[in-house]
């Protein structure tokens, strides 16, 4: 029997007056997950568990069979994993966005959370300087994909808050900068980082061909290291995890999975979603599962863009799921989890941890009457609620 989750990250979404009513899912020609949905196990599933934040972290642990209750410690640690960071026990790793902010009723506010989506090579060059300007023994900074990057602080502090940027644009950022023990010292580093970014050459090119500046850092995620059961001992399963987000990656790492790389994947519009469907095609020619993350759907609606969102779903349908569901077949026995981590609404342009529509699929599961297509509505429909979102993988590998 061969395993897969197709995940495409914060599909679901709320109705929107702009589609009539309906969700970016129900309005969304989406024929393959649409036949899933008709022919599988379909219905909903809480992956975000009460009293956690709604994030991306949260989500796939649960959706990668681990009772975040039981092993979340925060976004950054798994992230370093994917980098290639090893942590000591009481090292504090922390997510590190380049933003944009800009000036407004003389306030700073939150511009863009990605610095227009800058590029891995000019993330990296960035970086750099950073770690050549603010890096020491007690703070180290490393290169990342795109606008995300990391932090270590050494022996550092883990008990304050810190905000997610994607949570706050538009909004004055006085707010939301870290809270508690050794927030100081981070306000501090994220100061001195706007200063060592607006010297430097890719500051200038930027904004001399119309780009958004990276004029600033932004510290959250923070966390120590997770303790997880590996895959082969938790399911006796071998795998691997592909994915353009390190997040993903990381959880992977952990789990014992090997990472596949595939050329071209973004993490937003323009990934190479035929390349990850192949790479995990052949990935289970030597292997029994693979986790296929596209991070697409969600990236749009951080950007508010519902153009972009529907055209990440559909491109996510035809692109992604479509070949793999025609791939699968030369394996024989092989059965399918098909569903967001949470909902990220365009209009919020957040994460929310209302329940997510899942499918589990064989391609032998008798038609669910009454089922018109993969969307939230129709799921709830079903009747069918798993509370515990990390139950998901052990329903997929029951079947």
């Amino acid at each position: 029997m061969k395993y897969m989750v197709l995940l495409g990250d914060g599909m679901s979404d709320e109705p929107m007056e702009e589609l009539g009513g309906k969700t970016p899912l129900q309005a969304a020609k989406t024929p393959n997950m649409d036949m899933m949905a008709r022919n599988g196990r379909f219905g909903l599933a809480r992956t975000v568990p009460a009293g956690y934040p709604p994030g991306s972290d949260v989500a796939n642990l649960s959706v990668f069979g681990y009772d975040p209750a039981t092993c979340y410690t925060g976004r950054s640690p798994l992230e370093a994993a994917s980098i290639g960071v090893a942590l000591e026990p009481d090292d504090v790793a922390f997510r590190v966005n380049f933003v944009t902010l800009e000036a407004g009723a003389g306030k700073l506010q939150m511009q863009d959370y990605s610095a227009g989506h800058i590029s891995t090579a000019e993330g990296s060059e960035l970086i750099a300087a950073l770690q050549k300007a603010l890096g020491d023994h007690e703070f180290q900074f490393y290169p990342g994909v795109s606008y995300r990057h990391l932090m270590v602080w050494r022996h550092g502090k883990d008990q304050l808050t810190a905000t997610p940027p994607h949570d706050i644009t538009g909004k004055c950022i006085g707010d939301y900068l870290p809270k508690g023990d050794g927030a100081d010292r981070l306000i501090q580093l994220m100061t001195s980082a706007q200063m060592v970014l607006k010297q430097q050459p890719l500051y200038r090119q930027r904004l001399e061909n119309h780009k958004l500046p990276a004029n600033s850092i932004w510290l959250w995620g923070q966390g120590k290291a997770p303790r997880m059961e590996r895959y082969r001992e938790k399911f006796g399963l071998t795998g691997a995890v592909i994915s353009a987000v390190d997040l993903v990656r990381g959880i992977g790492i952990y789990a014992g999975l090997d990472v596949i790389k595939v050329e071209g994947a973004t993490g937003y519009i323009d990934t190479n979603y035929r390349g990850k469907a192949q790479a995990a095609l052949e990935a289970l020619e030597t292997r029994d599962f693979v986790y296929l993350h596209v991070e697409a759907p969600d990236e749009a609606a951080h950007s508010g863009n519902l153009e972009h969102k529907m055209r990440a779903i559909e491109d996510f349908d035809s692109q992604v799921v479509g070949p793999v569901l025609e791939g699968i077949k030369r394996f024989g026995d092989y059965r399918l989890l098909c569903t967001p981590d949470h909902p990220t609404p365009t209009r919020l342009m957040t994460h929310t941890s209302d329940p997510v529509p899942f499918i589990i699929y064989d391609g032998k599961t008798p038609t669910n009457p009454g089922v018109t297509g993969y969307d939230e509505v129709s799921a709830k429909a079903t009747g069918l609620v798993v509370e515990e979102g990390h139950q998901l993988m052990r329903m997929m590998l029951q079947g």
